[in-house]
């Protein structure tokens, strides 16, 4: 099936051709580049911003994986489905944790410098959700920061890798069969790749993160606009789950007005004794769950986001004092830098902290060898839908899954190589230009996106609520049609193509999340406060119809 839709844009000014082209630089799109460069293949690896400016570098928390005494891989798949609310893909989950600890080792094998203790056992920490201590770390809270510095390195080591920054993927290109076979992309650089251009491939890879900047407050960077989603949806490709935003629940609150990303609070403070109170010091967790401040995400999201209600209050706070200077400058240097770079001082008061978008549970829908329903294009990573999370991610799975799955879609584009299964491929030029452009919406309408969902499709959703989102979505699309109809057109540019992408997405997740009439995991519906096992334990799944609109479809039970 070729691409119906694609984004306006000039037609590429230059071609470069590769055998795998990898979109993306956290943990999960460089695993893949390294692996199957291994296999002899060249690969390209293209990028948004730097090289190591991923949201991998963001990661604080850690890894979960069995690698402590007594912890085994079942236990680890245990907890993931509780947190995973009944949707989560068991035979996914049994690869993610069982391949777990191995691909854990590799990474150290990398170069990943872990933290470990006086006698050189690697340190183990705990997060929400977990039962067992097997959160690996490092630099205390720079986890992402230190797996994204070696496997960066390693990278720059293959001269033969080659590497593209600042760049922002645009559509999907396949050959006559509906195969992909490359992309279409823009280069903000300088000489014969400036603008936009082509890459030839006889495999996509798709790693491309998350699209936290739909919403107004989130812990993502700014290049997290969905671009992924967005492409694999104008190139036909199936997405699910998109209705799974996990709000993570302690986020520094920087007032009623701050915008864009903002600092996380990792839960590894909690997993260490930090204590959830309100204003009055109550810790409002104790009989609301067996694990209280350990309780998964979504719980303790929900919970805040009740007492705020209750109380009138624009945040809570996060406790812990009882640590003293020393465990805080030791364990947590990064958070303690972030919060006494706004003015809080952990050591000697509480943290004001509130939930903000932080991880896509849902997104591409893949096999567990990460294959897309487009031939030839793979995601892994959190553009990636693989099953593990289901209505809501476990804690430090993140890093795992990227790491885990991209393996396996170096294992598998690695064994098509060798059985002749990866020919090139020709750009079925006349589909390329059949396709329709959509229209782009001035760059502001980011900021109108962002207001619209997280007034009515953050953590609190209603049937009310998302149509008046949907609506005000609408409106922004039919102003870009309009635009256009009056040959006024915005400027084909990086600002208004990700304004696309984050309508795209936000119009997709609130078409899913209007449709499920339940509360499960990290979607909560004021409307439908149960979980409907009978009606709702099964996957929305959404593509694109012809016009273009996203439309979701239950899954068969």
């Amino acid at each position: 099936m070729s691409a119906t839709h694609r984004l306006t844009a000039p037609a590429p000014g230059w071609t470069t051709t590769t055998d795998v082209v990898v979109v993306g630089s956290g943990v999960a799109g460089l695993t893949v580049a390294l692996n199957v460069r291994k296999a002899g293949l060249r690969a390209v690896v293209v990028t948004k911003a730097m090289l190591d400016d991923g949201s991998t570098r963001w990661a604080q928390g850690g890894i979960a994986a069995a690698l402590g005494e007594g912890d085994t891989p079942e236990q680890h798949l245990d907890d993931t489905l509780v947190a995973g609310a009944g949707l989560c893909d068991e035979e996914a989950v049994s690869t993610l944790v069982t391949e777990g600890p191995d691909a854990v080792r590799r990474l150290i094998a990398t170069g990943a410098a872990f933290d470990r203790g006086d006698d050189g056992e690697i340190l183990l920490t705990r997060e929400g959700g977990h039962h067992r201590r097997r959160i690996v770390h490092a630099g205390g809270d720079a986890t992402g920061a230190e797996i994204s510095r070696a496997l960066v390195a390693a990278v720059r080591s293959d001269p033969d890798l080659e590497l593209i920054e600042h760049a922002l993927v645009l559509d999907l290109l396949t050959d006559a069969d509906g195969h992909a076979a490359g992309l279409t992309l823009h280069v903000m650089g300088e000489g014969q790749r400036d603008g936009v251009g082509a890459i030839r491939a006889r495999a996509v890879v798709l790693a491309t993160g998350g699209m936290g900047q739909v919403f107004s407050a989130t812990t993502n960077p700014a290049v997290s606009t969905g671009d992924g989603v967005a492409l694999a949806l104008r190139a036909g490709a199936a997405v699910t789950d998109l209705e799974f935003v996990q709000f993570h629940p302690t986020v520094l609150w920087l007032g009623p007005e701050a915008e864009g990303q903002q600092p996380l609070v990792s839960e590894a403070v909690r997993g260490e004794g930090a204590h959830l109170v309100d204003a009055d010091g109550v810790r409002f967790m104790l009989g609301q769950h067996e694990l209280a401040e350990l309780a998964p995400r979504d719980i303790v999201a929900k919970a805040i986001t009740r007492r705020m209600q209750a109380q009138g209050a624009e945040h809570m706070y996060l406790d812990g004092r009882h640590f003293g200077a020393e465990m805080w400058e030791h364990r947590f240097p990064t958070i303690l830098a972030s919060c006494r770079a706004n003015g809080i001082d952990p050591v000697t008061e509480p943290i004001p902290v509130a939930p903000a978008a932080h991880y896509a549970s849902g997104g591409i829908r893949t096999d567990r060898h990460g294959r897309t329903t487009v031939p030839g294009l793979y995601a892994c990573g959190e553009v990636a839908c693989t099953g593990v999370h289901g209505a809501n991610r476990l804690a430090s799975n993140s890093l795992l899954e990227g790491l885990v799955f991209a393996e396996q879609i170096a294992a598998d584009l690695t064994d098509r190589h060798r059985a002749g299964e990866l020919p090139e491929r020709s750009v079925d030029v006349a589909a390329a230009r059949a396709a329709q452009p959509v229209p782009l919406p001035p760059s502001e309408a980011r900021a109108e996106i962002q207001r619209l969902m997280s007034r009515g499709a953050g953590v609190l959703r209603s049937a009310a609520s998302m149509a008046d989102t949907a609506a005000g979505l609408t409106l922004i699309a039919e102003q870009a049609y309009a635009h256009v109809a009056e040959e006024k057109p915005a400027d084909p540019r990086v600002e208004t193509w990700e304004a696309a992408n984050l309508l795209l997405v936000a119009t997709a997740l609130v078409a899913a999340a209007a449709q499920r009439e339940e509360t499960r995991g990290c979607h909560w519906r004021e409307d439908f406060p149960e979980r409907d096992d009978a009606r709702w334990r099964r996957h929305l799944i959404t593509t694109l119809t012809a016009s273009g609109d996203p439309v979701s479809t239950p899954e068969e039970q």
